[in-house]
């Protein structure tokens, strides 16, 4: 919790504004049970009716300048916290932006959002009551103790049982409440999991009819939420009936041995009635501070996995020896490239690769489900860095490429076309922020995109659903391929980013790559053999490994693995017919 407090920095001036401001409203209401005890003793005993006005308006210009203190201690605690909340939620999207994908492995997309959100606001909280009750708290509770002392020292002692019996609470409290809310946040993560899940793919849902278990998952993760929720709601809810029950036992100590004082002649009645409001301010703030214990066994939690992504170490970064040339063939060799994700058991997903892909070669790429296609690819742009062997572009090994040149240089069209909320012109402008309208179209026709488009109203301006949801798969595969095409990248992958379009508008935008000046080296992954029978090289992946490398010809000749791909899809007996 104290490591995220550097984010309070910028804000000093109001750091320590908003405490000075509250001792002025703390110092005020210090000074009203004194002023009363005055009135009762010296106005009301004795019938001196100006004695008791003038008392009077002192109390309210006192109060009017302890409003006007707590105010500005509101408005500067406002400041600062707000700012620093801004400041640590900006910092934490900037760390998740620099993850590679290993990192982005570790945490689940429904825990960095709670973190973002919930666990932000909640530290942030935290440091907006520190800077006021925390600051409030301890010093009436000190100033009300001296004041307390000053009117009467004997009666004061009732403080020596009531504090320690309520600081034993307090910490009793800390200390069964902070692991639960751990276990709070960690449930709210699952509770969002499901409901993204849901969300995501709730047309899934709907066609499977599958809504009674979805509401069945998600009652599941709320009850247990609730569950968790409640048990550490019930350890904190003792602590306000216990201090109240120590406050109301404290007063009716101080009636009780003042009452004899007065009777005695030792004390006079207004005393004992600012001694009952000194204690009441004390046993209050310490209430006050049981709240914000509260507050700080929740923001403790979330503070630790706060922390836990601002220190996760990023695996991939630029080293100090990069190299300054660019990019500008695209020759792709892969050495004795082996992979393995970070944690994981067993064989490596890539084992042993090696090939050469020549500037504005096509490399197709074919293999089943977990032979590593993807994988293969992503290590280009550094997605991931290979385990073993080394991965070059243009000669350079890729970890002394920088990253940002690195994958600016490499168009990347994924399996799932990721399209964002706005324009369709916004959307194309990812691959090239400044594209003029010419460039724009021209990509767009490339794709087999710009027909579709103008069949809209409003035609690139046309407005986009979240993840494109007012297109179908077929038109968000060529939004993304234009995308990417925007960049005149020197290498293009393209991961099975054509399988929702039909073959002969997949003819056509392969026939316009091949038909561009400066041809970029392209990496096809594809499903459809008959999308990569022209490819310059085809890879066959089998287990992680290179089972077959050849052209189409060469491959139906000599590797039973592709033949049986090409009767799988072409029928049987093809194979001995093609030419």
């Amino acid at each position: 919790m104290l490591k995220l407090l550097s984010y309070l920095k910028p804000y000093w001036k109001a750091v320590l504004l908003a405490p000075l401001l509250m001792l002025i409203e703390v110092v005020t209401d210090l000074l009203q049970p004194k002023l009363v005890a005055n009135i009762i003793d010296y106005g009301i005993a004795t019938g001196d009716m100006d004695y008791i006005m003038r008392t009077g308006l002192l109390m309210i210009g006192i109060a009017i300048i302890g409003l006007m203190g707590g105010f500005g201690c509101v408005i500067a605690s406002g400041i600062a916290s707000q700012s620093f909340g801004a400041d640590l939620r900006s910092a934490l999207f900037k760390k998740v932006q620099s993850f590679s994908f290993a990192n982005l492995d570790t945490f689940k997309t429904s825990s960095l959002i709670t973190r973002l959100t919930n666990d932000v606001t909640q530290v942030q909280n935290v440091v907006l009551m520190s800077l006021r009750i925390m600051v409030r708290a301890p010093l009436l509770s000190i100033g009300g103790i001296i004041m307390a002392v000053s009117i009467n020292p004997r009666l004061a002692r009732i403080l020596l049982i009531a504090i320690p019996v309520l600081a034993f609470v307090l910490a009793f409290v800390a200390r069964r409440g902070f692991p639960l809310f751990s276990k709070v946040q960690a449930r709210l993560d699952r509770v969002n999991d499901v409901m993204r899940e849901n969300l995501a793919g709730i047309r899934v849902v709907k066609a499977f009819v599958r809504s009674d278990l979805e509401k069945e998952r998600f009652a599941s993760a709320n009850e247990a939420l609730m569950e968790i929720t409640v048990k550490a709601s019930r350890i904190m809810a003792l602590t306000m009936p216990f201090i109240m029950l120590v406050m109301h036992l404290s007063i009716v100590a101080i009636l009780w041995f003042g009452g004899i004082q007065v009777n005695n002649g030792q004390m006079q009645v207004g005393e004992v009635v600012a001694f009952i409001n000194y204690m009441t301010q004390i046993l209050f703030s310490l209430m006050l501070v049981a709240f914000v214990f509260i507050m700080l066994s929740r923001a403790k939690a979330s503070a630790d996995r706060i922390q836990e992504v601002l220190q996760t170490e990023i695996d991939l970064k630029d080293l100090p020896q990069e190299s300054t040339a660019f990019i500008k063939q695209g020759g792709v060799v892969f050495e004795n490239v082996s992979f393995h994700y970070t944690g994981s058991k067993g064989e490596p997903i890539l084992k042993n690769i090696s090939f050469t892909a020549d500037p504005g070669q096509t490399i197709a790429i074919l293999g089943g489900i977990g032979s590593g296609k993807t994988t293969l690819v992503s290590l280009i742009p550094r997605l991931y860095d290979a385990t073993e062997g080394r991965v070059l572009i243009d000669g350079q090994d890729v970890r002394n490429i920088p990253l940002d040149l690195l994958r600016g240089s490499v168009g990347f069209v994924l399996q799932e076309s990721v399209l964002f909320t706005g324009s369709i012109r916004e959307n194309l402008c990812w691959g090239k922020e400044n594209a003029s309208d010419t460039e724009i179209e021209r990509v767009a026709q490339m794709a087999q995109a710009h027909d579709f488009i103008m069949s809209f109203p409003e035609g690139y301006n046309t407005q986009l659903g979240q993840k494109g949801v007012n297109l179908s798969g077929g038109q968000k595969q060529r939004l993304a391929i234009a995308r990417a095409l925007l960049k005149k990248p020197p290498i293009l992958i393209l991961d099975d980013s054509t399988s929702a379009v039909d073959l002969g508008t997949e003819l056509r935008i392969r026939a316009a790559l091949n038909q561009r000046k400066e041809k970029p080296t392209v990496f096809l992954i594809a499903q459809r053999i008959s999308s990569v029978m022209d490819a310059d090289k085809i890879l066959v992946l089998e287990d992680g490994r290179i089972a077959a490398e050849g052209i189409h010809q060469q491959l139906l000749e000599t590797s039973a693995i592709y033949q049986d791909i090409y009767q799988s899809q072409m029928g049987e007996g093809a194979a001995y017919h093609v030419e």
